[in-house]
């Protein structure tokens, strides 16, 4: 396996198979820039790739998860004409696009201050659990902005009538509310502790079939059922029924021991 890279906004390991990506930005209140985003994307990428990480945390250093865009970048992409603003919001869109499809399970964790584009990245994780002390807030439209490249993740997840608020008043929601708009799954102020059940599932279960439920789901996003809704959830389970990890989590079953997930391991989805 390659060697982790070395950061200077970030932090990123892997321990007992949890791969950690740690914002630590903290005299910023890990708020991101241009830079930070590029080692993200590197430590995503990185992560995607490790044999041994078996699931991704996201988390951050210091008493905010992140106050969005930083004030400085900001600043600079006040002063870029259209092509230069667009290359940069097609870095942040692919940081969105790479945590969204993100080939194993994420957690994220989070506490603070969570505005702006962090949303966005809480939005992209399968899990979400923050603080009871956190608050939200999507404040584009104070700026003369719009959440425009998050907005397909936060609309997904609170659905575009709640959006349509938060989008249009920028008001600062809490955890409470949060829950409720389904940004987040858990209210916890012992974020390590609540993390603990949850990590133990995802690392008793079957990677490929994890993998699979990720791009299952996101297949299925529309809401429509009809005849190629029919062929393709068919195809899947057929599919995976006769894979080499779906042979082995039969048999392991029906053998009533534990399945060796390392056997024929394919997230591609290929037997």
């Amino acid at each position: 396996m390659s060697t982790i890279p070395e950061f200077n906004f970030i932090q990123c390991r892997v321990h007992q198979g949890v791969g950690e990506l740690i914002l630590d930005r903290v005299e910023k209140h890990n708020a991101f820039n241009n830079a930070m985003i590029a080692e993200m994307l590197q430590a995503l990428h990185y992560l995607s790739n490790a044999q041994d990480c078996q699931l991704l945390m996201l988390k951050a250093k210091g008493k905010n998860f992140s106050a969005g865009a930083d004030l400085g970048w900001m600043r600079q992409q006040a002063n870029m004409n259209f092509e230069q603003n667009l290359n940069d919001a097609k870095q942040l869109a692919e940081l969105m696009s790479m945590l969204d499809d993100f080939p194993k399970p994420t957690l994220a964790l989070v506490q603070g201050a969570v505005f702006g584009g962090a949303l966005g990245l809480i939005c992209c994780c399968d899990v979400a659990i923050a603080t009871s002390g956190t608050r939200f807030c999507l404040s584009e439209v104070k700026l003369g902005l719009i959440p425009a490249v998050i907005s397909p993740y936060v609309i997904r997840a609170m659905g575009a009538r709640n959006a349509r608020r938060y989008m249009l008043t920028a008001e600062v929601f809490s955890s409470d509310t949060a829950q409720k708009l389904q940004v987040i799954h858990e209210v916890n102020d012992s974020l390590d502790l609540a993390a603990v059940p949850i990590m133990t599932a995802l690392k008793n279960n079957s990677p490929q079939a994890m993998a699979w439920v990720k791009t299952l789901v996101k297949h299925l996003e529309d809401g429509k059922i009809n005849q190629a809704t029919h062929d393709y959830t068919s195809e899947r389970i057929a599919r995976i029924r006769v894979s080499k990890e779906g042979q082995e989590g039969l048999n392991a079953f029906f053998d009533k021991r534990t399945p060796d997930w390392k056997v024929g391991t394919d997230p591609q989805g290929n037997p």
